[in-house]
């Protein structure tokens, strides 16, 4: 069924009707509502829990199963060197405004936005040129009409005290990438040092924003999952190339919305990549796989696109970046995952900060040759001049660039090393051929990155149907939050019993199940349509006679007579995708 005709009536707003189903049958409502709520936090009920999970099971299915990338957990927050060494801390901030009369702040390139300005011309924007537009398009608080002082940068990280010490500053993590760069070094190890590997981390990340008015687009607390993955600049083929190089990938690219047109150019992977759309394999292999994991939680591939990112929209680590979009109905295009080439970026500035090597060792298949330039203290001179000191000059000396040792020696006859002056009969100073086995380098990382909540609401939105004024939630049978309801005809005549003992086997067998005996059958089939609940077992008076029970589809709303010894097998071959739904049993035509 397509997302176009899922929503039947005229004037349906399908991110209202999503909220309201949402907040009824426990997908998800704003937290603390006894208190009267606060902005950008959400709780996940009993069935957004299990779809959430389901989703995130589809990640780990195709990045961890499938492809054999480690998996990690970690801190959420972290001292505030590691954001301080990333850049996050000089970087993380965006343009906000402030109502002279209610004090509410909002993001200024939001409200901008709202006046028809492109996210990318409000990006690029300087404070005061942000205060000019505001003022040209007359914008004013949202909220009761006031005037906005002039935009000021908002550092958008929870900012905390790590114990009772006051200097101990730490942050919450914005992103779950950066733990994965600080334990490197242990991850290397793991992979028994071998190039490429990759790691990913699925967990809570924090940003603490402006003023989040989206539902689950945009949170204060919010579930990440990124995706490090490590290999040798000067070896990046993609071994998994294949596997994806006829997918088409639809890319709005620079040139385009440069031009102010949404146009977007249909390139197969192998296109995207000779063409140099796309600069590295593996990063073009990943969004191949993000199109993919979209159309497994139900997005089409004529719903989705990815945006390259122009000079000024990138990160400060990035060096090219993809943004992949979905259509949804309130919001237009909205980012579900991002796709950086980081280059060695977040390596090279934490082994900078922190002093500690995170370089690794690659052998050449052939030794090379090579002539070096070496400098080496003449104790015997260095003795008489510096007596006790004489070790230290020679230490520092050993560190100093021979080459520069070498020019001074020349120009000058001597050479400067913090206070001290050598001479040149104090240094023996010559050329020698060496035999260079191996290099160590800092690894190159491309990043996807999903945002699980995006992608939980695109699950929803494209789930969401209407079939003859009834709510039906039509997700992937893959993760559908309930696989199976169990529900008997009458709660009597013992037809209660012999359904709790069919839901009782199927738990078993592993399945998610739930059991309803509350109201008139079609009221049932009603509740579990708009929960999602993929099938539908009804016990009636024939199951006590011959062992048979009821299956219905909740899509098509098809019903076939199937005996109960064949239910485990019949329906773990479904849920694998092996067998449709008319294979389960006999159709019984209603």
């Amino acid at each position: 069924m397509s997302s176009e005709a899922k929503c039947s009536k005229p004037a349906c707003d399908k991110f209202v009707a999503i909220n309201e189903l949402a907040k009824r049958r426990g997908f998800f409502w704003p937290s603390f509502e006894i208190y009267g709520g606060s902005g950008g936090f959400v709780t996940y009920g009993p069935l957004g829990t299990r779809l959430k999970q389901n989703i995130e099971a589809k990640l780990r299915e195709l990045f961890v199963k499938k492809i054999g990338i480690y998996e990690m957990e970690s801190s959420v927050i972290a001292p505030g060197k590691v954001f301080e060494a990333s850049g996050h801390v000089d970087h993380f901030k965006e343009p906000m405004v402030e109502c002279q009369n209610c004090h509410g702040r909002f993001r200024a390139d939001h409200l901008l936005e709202e006046k028809g300005i492109s996210a990318a011309e409000a990006e690029k924007m300087s404070l005061e040129k942000t205060g000019q537009e505001l003022e040209r398009h007359g914008v004013v608080c949202p909220d009761c009409g006031g005037k906005f002082n002039p935009p000021t940068r908002y550092l958008t990280m929870f900012e905390t005290t790590i114990g009772p010490y006051q200097g101990s500053v730490g942050y919450g993590r914005p992103e779950a990438a950066q733990n994965i760069f600080v334990e490197f070094n242990r991850l290397y190890t793991t992979a028994r040092e071998r190039l490429p590997f990759g790691c990913l981390q699925i967990g809570h990340a924090l940003r603490n924003e402006i003023s989040p008015r989206q539902g689950l687009i945009r949170l204060r607390e919010f579930t990440i999952a990124d995706l490090e993955f490590f290999f040798d600049p000067e070896e990046p083929t993609c071994d998994k190339l294949k596997e994806v190089e006829d997918e088409v990938l639809p890319i709005l690219l620079c040139e385009t919305r440069l031009k102010e047109c949404q146009d977007t150019t249909e390139l197969t992977v192998r296109e995207a990549l000779d063409r140099k759309v796309i600069l590295s394999e593996w990063q073009a292999y990943f969004m191949a796989m993000a199109k993919r994991l979209l159309i497994e939680l139900g997005v089409p591939a004529s719903k989705q696109r990815f945006l390259e990112k122009l000079t000024w929209e990138k990160a400060h680590y990035s060096s090219q970046s993809f943004d992949q979009e979905v259509l949804v109905d309130r919001w237009g295009w909205v980012e579900v995952s991002g796709h950086a080439y980081r280059t060695d970026y977040d390596l090279a500035c934490h082994m900078k900060a922190s002093g500690v090597d995170m370089t690794v060792y690659k052998e050449y298949p052939n030794p090379i040759e090579s002539e070096e330039l070496t400098v080496k203290p003449n104790m015997a001179k260095l003795g008489p001049v510096y007596k006790g000191e004489a070790a230290k000059v020679a230490a520092l000396l050993a560190k100093a660039p021979a080459q520069e040792v070498a020019d001074a020696m020349q120009k000058q006859g001597s050479y400067i090393v913090d206070k001290y002056e050598i001479k040149a009969d104090q240094v023996d100073i010559r050329t020698q051929k060496t035999l260079v086995r191996g290099k160590r380098f800092v690894p190159h990382v491309v990043e996807p990155s999903f945002g699980s909540d995006r992608l939980f609401y695109v699950a929803l939105e494209y789930a969401y149907g209407i079939k003859d004024d009834r709510v039906v939630m039509s997700f992937p049978r893959s993760i559908a939050p309930i696989q199976v309801g169990v529900y008997p005809l009458m709660s009597k005549d013992g037809l209660d019993v012999k359904a709790k003992e069919v839901q009782s086997m199927l738990a078993c067998e592993g399945f998610m199940t739930e059991f309803d005996e509350t109201g008139s059958i079609g009221r049932r089939y009603a509740r579990a349509d708009e929960a999602g609940v993929q099938l539908g077992i009804t016990i009636d008076y024939d199951t006590l006679k011959d062992s048979t029970v009821t299956i219905r589809d909740r899509d098509s709303w098809q019903q076939v007579r199937t005996p109960i010894k064949d239910l485990p097998k019949l329906l773990h071959q479904f849920f694998e995708g092996k067998l449709n739904f008319p294979q389960l049993g006999i159709i019984i035509e209603t």
